[in-house]
């Protein structure tokens, strides 16, 4: 399977690089994709900062991310382009382009997008915890699709307009607007996320589908603004787009605080029967007591003691949230032998670091 994965990022990756060297040109699309990566310095490190309480795997994050800029992108690109074709034969250019902006792009885009996250829930469940997960996972694909996209862009913008026009494409998509495709998308992770810590079959199917549907529109609105230009870009940035930021970094803000009154909620009856204290509870439910129990292990056991609490704590977030599926009749069959496993984990890192700073 590792391999069947390493080759299809592969000849994805190729087919990009062939069709930017053929279209802009090797060294305009060199520089386009270092432009195109300066976003990411903002956008990946958010959601792995709301990622904080209970880490994905790395492996995990990264398939997901190349997802987005690789295959997504490729396939994105194939039907859009057949779409366009389509459509100018019936109609004048100005026509097809628009519908296929905001009809075509936002349906072919969003599903894309939003099946790595299905997939991911479905196939590794033990993975998936709830609505924390789905946003980070909606955001990384979404991020890698934006980073792509942003080349084609740049480039485009530097071959027709030089300096200036790439100036104006570079502060338009990466500093006014370099959350919009994981906003759209994140809709899609909300609605997996709420599947996912469901016991209700009607929501493990309406929620996903609901969430799909609603990043499909607001991808569509967001595009019609930008097709519209002039006025109605503004509009829709400063009275639509702007306000919808805004709720979804409250959202953000509030998914993380409720992940870690979630993960104490559902800790407290492992301290009621002796596997925690009460005060490693309260250590477990906040990001400012974890970074003092950290400073702590640092300071008393040295860097392994670190590992040993860092392993603790992700440990614990980990038991928690299994702790929350089975609590909502979300968890697998194997959830018993998970929970033990984790509790086994739970003591032998405490050992690790209190062993040391003894």
């Amino acid at each position: 399977m590792t391999g069947l994965i390493i080759t299809g990022f592969s000849v994805a990756a190729l087919a990009l690089a062939a069709y930017f060297g053929a279209s802009l040109g090797v060294v305009t699309g060199l520089y386009a994709l270092l432009l195109a990566a300066l976003p990411l310095g903002v956008v990946v490190p958010t959601f792995l900062w709301l990622d904080r309480f209970e880490a994905e795997p790395t492996k995990y994050l990264v398939i997901t991310f190349l997802w987005g800029a690789l295959v997504a992108a490729v396939v994105a690109g194939i039907f859009n382009t057949g779409a366009f074709l389509v459509l100018d034969a019936s109609a004048d250019p100005t026509s097809a382009l628009a519908t296929t902006a905001v009809v075509v792009a936002p349906v072919v885009e969003e599903t894309l997008k939003g099946v790595i996250v299905l997939l991911i829930w479905r196939l590794r469940r033990r993975e998936f915890d709830g609505l924390v997960d789905g946003l980070v996972y909606a955001g990384i694909v979404a991020a890698g699709f934006a980073f792509t996209e942003n080349i084609q862009y740049l480039g485009e913008a530097y071959s027709t307009g030089g300096g200036q026009m790439l100036a104006a494409t570079l502060v338009a998509r990466g500093l006014m607007s370099p959350f919009a495709h994981p906003m759209f998308t994140c809709l899609t992770g909300i609605g997996i996320g709420v599947a996912a810590s469901s016991r209700s079959a009607g929501v493990r199917i309406v929620a996903p589908v609901l969430g799909w549907l609603l990043a499909m529109l607001a991808h569509g609105l967001w595009n019609l603004s930008a097709v519209t230009g002039g006025a109605g870009l503004l509009v829709g940035y400063f009275l639509v787009g702007v306000p919808i930021f805004c709720a979804y970094v409250a959202l953000v803000i509030w998914a993380r605080r409720r992940e870690g009154r979630l993960i104490g909620t559902h800790l407290s009856p492992y301290a009621d029967a002796g596997w925690l204290s009460p005060s490693e509870v309260v250590m477990l439910s906040g990001m400012r007591h974890r970074r003092e129990a950290r400073l702590w292990a640092k300071t008393n056991s040295g860097p392994k003691g670190l590992r040993a609490m860092r392993d603790f704590q992700d440990t614990a977030s980990e038991l928690g949230l299994l702790r929350s599926r089975m609590h909502h009749h979300a968890a697998d069959a194997t959830a018993l032998e998970s929970e033990r496993r984790l509790l086994d984990a739970l003591t032998l890192a405490r050992r690790e670091f209190l062993g040391r700073a003894v």
